[in-house]
């Protein structure tokens, strides 16, 4: 295994970035790529920028989001405890039970629980019954209160933050953990650039990562791009289904999201890389899906542009890869612009 793709991918996995709170990954990112001897910048929106090998024609932009599904208060309760709101598509269910931080707008932090209203199954049948949705669950947070204006004297108000826990593992080559959408693919375009340095790859045309902040909410690569870019591969999760033939160990291309078809040739180009390189790839479809490169390019750039990914099971819930995905992705993308 690639022991500094995973590096990165706990680094990340374990630095809180729910959508629209993402400072402390948007940091690590740029003092990470400093370090590397990158010169990262942001955009307005707060992107990270990295240009690997500048230039204004004809360029290549890789793109990984860093932004996670999570929660936000929407208002506190009158036994104070705390209703939500979603960020990001995924269903209640998949966060019950689950570890929480609540992040205040001034800083403050307070641990609690994503739970039913009434999880006991020693009370009643609401835990088999009840809906699994913001009216039957609720944030308890670890701190003694019963009203709602004891909640408020802790300082936790609505729009609050709230970041899941990630409970991040390796066993046995599987990587588990909340977030792998998308921090693993972040993760091996970190290693990428890394390597590129250590190793002085020359890339023959201009080249830039970038690591957006809204893709759970659909606009995260919708501005900002270095110009004179031609071309964009958005690095994100490939999705394992049960009529797709993506599993956690391969390299998923997709052809086409509910966005619609990709960029023929540009596909075309990455499918020939793997199959040069003897990647372990699989071609799919993902109905629910759309990705920042059409994003992008529903927000009128001139791109051409194509997805690819490591394959990740159980997506936005407890997800899922292995370090073939990974290690395939990362050989891919290194061949591919190295070309």
């Amino acid at each position: 295994m690639n022991q500094e793709i995973i590096k990165y991918i706990e680094e990340l996995c374990k630095t809180p970035s729910p959508t629209g709170y993402t400072k402390r990954a948007e940091k690590y990112l740029i003092d990470e790529f400093t370090k590397m001897g990158y010169e990262p910048y942001q955009t307005n929106k707060g992107n990270v920028i990295v240009p690997i090998n500048p230039g204004e024609e004809n360029g290549l932009l890789l793109s990984a989001h860093v932004d996670t599904l999570g929660l936000m208060v929407r208002s506190i309760k009158s036994n104070g405890r705390l209703r939500v709101t979603t960020l990001g598509g995924f269903p209640l269910s998949y966060v019950e039970q689950e570890n929480v931080t609540i992040i205040t707008r001034d800083g403050k932090e307070f641990t609690g629980v994503m739970r039913l209203n009434n999880p006991a199954v020693h009370g009643s049948n609401d835990p088999r019954e009840a809906k699994r949705d913001d009216e039957h669950m609720e944030v308890v947070i670890d701190e003694i209160t019963n009203s709602a204006e004891e909640t408020e004297a802790l300082g936790i108000a609505a729009g609050d933050f709230i970041a899941l826990d990630p409970r991040f593992r390796v066993d046995n080559g599987f990587v588990k953990s909340r977030h792998l959408d998308d921090k693993a693919s972040a993760g091996v375009l970190m290693a990428l650039a890394k390597t590129i340095k250590e190793e002085n790859i020359t890339i023959n045309r201009p080249l830039y990562l970038a690591f957006t902040i809204y893709e759970e909410v659909g606009h995260g690569a919708a501005s900002g791009h270095p110009k004179g870019i031609t071309d964009m591969i958005a690095v994100d999760m490939g999705v394992v289904y049960d009529d797709l033939k993506t599993d956690e160990t391969k390299v998923s291309i997709c052809a086409k999201d509910s966005s619609g078809p990709y960029n023929f040739d540009l596909t075309n180009e990455l499918i020939a890389t793997a199959k040069a390189c003897d990647i372990d790839y699989a071609i799919d479809i993902y109905p629910f899906y759309g990705s920042d490169a059409s994003a992008a390019v529903a927000s009128a750039n001139d791109f051409r542009h194509a997805l690819v990914g490591a394959g990740v099971a159980a997506s936005h819930g407890y997800e899922r890869t292995h370090e073939n995905g990974l290690n395939g992705l990362f050989k891919l993308l290194k061949t591919y612009i190295s070309k």
